[in-house]
């Protein structure tokens, strides 16, 4: 028995609901879905990404871009260094510094600069000098300038926190872990010789960073 012929406006309906399934349930329709966006990467720890430390610099040794994110969370010291200066000895302190409180959230980073005509060299050399001479492990960056107006980004925003510029080679910036208070250190404050410096640093150290 065959079935009954469906009413022609029936007939055109079923049609086009048969069309509409089809074009909807189509590969090409389902790619083009719209997707819930990925989370952007977290900084380390879970840790905000302070929009101070929110730069990106070339690393000394291979020149390779690094993000300053990484070291959100933790005390920064930022320093502007020197090859051929009186304070060049301070890289031994420095050094020193970075291997007895990193495990307790402490980097130091070196900026080589030539504003004080004191850094001559090009990266390789300034590289071999600060490995070879004081063996140096704290990270190091590309040599830049850290005064006036072509001060690169970071020491432009540090000098608008503190009221100060570097005046020399080796000034000193300690960065509590949520990037809000930066407090600045003259060529003078021998990291060999604790002080005021030394006592900054464990006092952003004992602080625990401000919830989120």
């Amino acid at each position: 028995m065959q079935a009954p012929a469906l009413h022609p406006p029936l007939q055109t309906l079923l049609m086009v609901m048969l069309w509409a399934l089809a074009l909807l349930t189509s590969p090409a329709v389902l790619s083009a879905t719209p997707q819930a966006a990925a989370p952007p990467p977290a900084s380390p720890a879970g840790a905000t990404c302070p929009a101070l430390l929110q730069q990106n610099f070339l690393r000394l040794q291979d020149e390779k871009p690094q993000s300053l994110c990484q070291y959100s969370g933790k005390v920064v010291v930022a320093v502007n260094t020197a090859s051929f200066c009186g304070f060049t000895s301070q890289y031994k302190g420095l050094e020193a510094l970075y291997a007895k409180y990193k495990d307790q959230g402490l980097v130091v980073l070196g900026f080589p600069s030539n504003d004080f005509s004191q850094e001559t060299g090009s990266n390789k050399e300034i590289a071999d000098f600060c490995e070879s001479t004081f063996g140096v492990k704290f990270p190091m960056f590309t040599k830049t300038s850290v005064t006036g107006k072509d001060a690169n980004p970071l020491f432009k925003q540090l000098a608008a926190k503190t009221g100060t510029m570097p005046r020399w080679n080796f000034y000193k910036y300690v960065i509590a872990r949520d990037g809000g208070t930066v407090t600045s250190f003259n060529s003078m404050a021998d990291p060999a010789t604790g002080g005021a410096l030394i006592k900054e640093i464990e006092k952003q150290l004992a602080a625990k960073p401000a919830p989120r």
